[in-house]
């Protein structure tokens, strides 16, 4: 088992590695919207949606895949109303990839944050 980070995104404050991986997959740890730059939630579901799937992103090349290897994405709601709006950028995220994928609404998430997505991805 190997545990990889970035730079180019903060390493978490609590007690868990930002991606884990082992025997090929990659799992990556719930992303919440916060720019690593400015430690800031951008408003709104779309730029916390586009956001988070950007760090996915940054993660998953860091690590030696791509967003072409994501097997499975859960991803965390606080409202059911944003689901057209996730769905919309989500798709056009992976255009013709589409991976395994769940959407939960939850109450509510850590710092006011609209959306988490978390991902299982296989290494190149």
């Amino acid at each position: 088992m190997k545990i990889i980070s970035t730079p180019a995104i903060p390493l978490p404050k609590g007690h868990y590695s930002q991606v884990i991986e082992h025997n090929g997959l990659l799992y990556v740890s719930g992303q919440l919207p916060v720019d690593p730059l400015t430690g800031k939630v951008p408003e709104g579901i779309n730029k916390q949606t586009s956001l988070v799937l950007e760090k996915i992103d940054d993660l998953l090349n860091e690590s030696g895949s791509s967003r072409e290897q994501v097997i499975q994405m859960r991803i965390y709601i606080s409202d059911i109303t944003f689901w057209d709006d996730v769905n919309r950028i989500y798709a056009g995220f992976f255009a013709d990839h589409r991976p395994a994928r769940c959407i939960v609404p939850v109450k509510e998430l850590h710092y006011g944050c609209l959306i988490e997505v978390e991902a299982t991805a296989a290494v190149l």
